[in-house]
């Protein structure tokens, strides 16, 4: 089958709240005349079209439709969209140009968090018939996760602490990240309890943003870039939705998905996609991850964690390391769902 690679990468800055856009429009049309200038593609150059944004957080029934303004009326196209974070979408154009049915893909994602209660938005995707009629709110829930690993002993809040801490100092060198900052985990620490046991820098914050990933076969890959990053492998598995029926201070779909991508020990960076610090650790851990593997250089969710684009931008700055000549394997994830329920994992390598 053909294989893919990622040719173009862009995201809008992450920020608190965008001033005028309620669609993703404002957002998608600079970041897409972004990867049209990296790649020297344009509109109709484009096989497929694939979207990740949610209704629930637009608060309109088919918002995405909206979106497509950014592309225009003309030339037609071939779209679809998930419903979910941007990094599945880019799954089903990764599946698109394997089958040949196309070799060049464009795939984004957007989301306005700003524009309504995230934490209570987020609840909608928990059970139905038991947990959502009960409104529990996010980052409630991924207190309760954190809880259970302090108290179990698997990490401790020094722990989270240096997660943030690194993030933050990471992130200076990011322009596009909301927050950043050379501090220390002895300085955070000092913070108070927002959920407990979350401080705030525990806690990836609300943030508008989009991003776009140009995918293309492989042959077609080496006419427009230098160095194309390879998606050698990639899978995405879902753990159960009761949060009772499973240990919470593990993974076990990040493992089985990070296993079946191929992901292996010869991993120079990995972009985790981690909205809270003790889950950048079960998923370090799930991965198999070592302490010579450099995780999240861009700074990570945690300095910047735009709905239905973060999973995305993952992927995107886990390309970005190798079609700069930084790195020559990475690793991507993405998470959908309370508590890392749904994960995705990539791996990319110099083509």
């Amino acid at each position: 089958m053909t294989e893919v690679a990622v040719v173009g990468f862009a995201q809008s800055p992450n920020v608190r709240r965008t001033q005028g856009t309620t669609n993703g429009v404002e957002m998608l049309v600079p970041i897409f005349t972004e990867v049209f200038e990296q790649t020297g593609l344009s509109t109709k150059d484009i096989g497929f079209w694939c979207s990740g944004s949610s209704d629930y957080l637009a608060g309109r029934a088919f918002s995405f439709i909206a979106a497509v303004d950014a592309i225009g009326a003309f030339p037609p196209i071939h779209e679809s969209h998930v419903e979910m974070d941007a990094a599945w979408a880019l799954y089903e154009a990764w599946l698109k140009i394997r089958m040949g049915e196309v070799d060049t893909a464009l795939v984004y994602g957007f989301g306005k968090s700003s524009a309504g209660q995230l934490r209570r938005v987020l609840a909608l995707q928990l059970d139905p018939y038991v947990v959502a009629p009960l409104w529990p709110d996010s980052i409630s829930v991924a207190g309760i996760q954190a809880r259970m690993g302090l108290d179990s002993g698997r990490w401790s809040e020094q722990d989270l602490a240096e997660v943030a801490a690194r993030s933050r100092r990471d992130a200076a060198g990011n322009p596009f990240a909301q927050v950043s900052g050379d501090t220390d985990a002895a300085t955070l620490l000092d913070a108070p309890v927002v959920a407990d046991p979350l401080r705030a820098h525990d806690i990836a914050p609300v943030t508008d943003g989009a991003a776009v990933i140009v995918l293309a076969s492989a042959e077609r890959a080496r006419d427009l870039v230098e160095r194309p990053a390879v998606v050698t492998g990639i899978d995405h598995r879902v753990d159960s939705p009761a949060l009772g029926s499973r240990d919470l201070t593990r993974s076990p779909s990040t493992e089985l998905a990070g296993r079946a991508a191929g992901v292996g020990t010869d991993v120079d960076i990995a972009e985790l996609h981690a909205p809270f610090t003790h889950q950048e650790l079960i998923v370090r851990d799930a991965l198999g991850l070592g302490d010579g593997v450099r995780v999240n250089p861009s700074g990570g969710a945690l300095t910047g964690n735009p709905m239905f684009s973060a999973g995305l931008v993952r992927i995107g700055e886990a390309a970005r390391q190798i079609l700069a000549g930084n790195a020559r394997r990475t690793v991507a994830h993405a998470t959908s769902g309370p508590a890392l329920q749904q994960n995705l994992v990539a791996v990319l390598e110099r083509g």
